[in-house]
């Protein structure tokens, strides 16, 4: 049931450490194409529960569930539009990732988590650091991620995408590791050992193949189902 894989994709994400008491959210497409799936405003990444979402369709209505729509749906809702690929998308305030993107520096492979997203650094949406609280700035967002697995929101956040609601969760985790592990290195001095765009590029079929992703996944989805 998708409202279902809703609810597990937001209480993995609690159980990954990216709450920020009500804010975040993870969204689920709906397989019958009326919108999506996402939690209802109000409550925390962990209370999400059968009474507490929400089917909002890509004008932004409630179709089912209650209350008002996320003011900031219009990340899922146009994600969703330009990449028919994808079924979920996240978007939180994951601390690393925002202390990260405040400095303004490439996103480094020097972890398994920066592979994913090294070589190339990872995408940065600069058209605003409020709240992407209508169509037009969501359709921006959805450019600036492309055909990534994730971008960075600075002075805001993440946001992840994904085939599936486990993909879209590990990318945002594995992304928000990956600031982590580059932030406490820059602590400590200089980085000078990271891998090469080649080892990189190796690295993320080695580490990252959908299994690994799944593995990863549904351990945080046994996590956040247990809470």
């Amino acid at each position: 049931m998708t409202a279902d894989l809703a609810i597990r994709a937001t209480r993995a994400l609690a159980a990954a450490g990216q709450a920020d008491m009500v804010w975040g959210h993870a969204a689920v497409r709906d397989p019958d194409g009326r919108g999506i799936w996402i939690k209802a405003p109000g409550w925390g990444l962990e209370e999400v529960d059968a009474d507490r979402v929400q089917l909002v369709s890509f004008d932004a209505d409630v179709l089912e569930g209650e209350g008002k729509p996320h003011k900031e749906c219009h990340i899922h809702l146009e994600i969703m539009r330009r990449r028919p690929d994808v079924t979920c998308t996240v978007h939180t305030h994951a601390q690393a990732a925002v202390a990260f993107a405040a400095l303004d520096t490439p996103l480094l492979p020097i972890s398994h988590e920066g592979a994913l997203f090294g070589g190339a650094d990872v995408p940065r949406f600069t058209r605003t650091g409020g709240l992407v609280e209508n169509p037009g700035l969501g359709r921006a967002l959805a450019e600036t991620l492309g055909d990534a697995p994730a971008a960075l929101m600075p002075k805001h956040g993440l946001v992840a995408a994904g085939t599936s609601a486990g993909a879209a969760v590990m990318h945002a985790v594995l992304l928000d590791r990956a600031c982590q592990t580059q932030l406490m290195a820059m602590a400590a001095g200089p980085v000078r050992v990271f891998s090469d765009a080649a080892e990189a590029a190796a690295k993320r079929l080695q580490c990252w193949p959908p299994g690994q992703l799944d593995a990863g996944w549904n351990y945080l989805d046994r996590k956040g189902s247990s809470r």
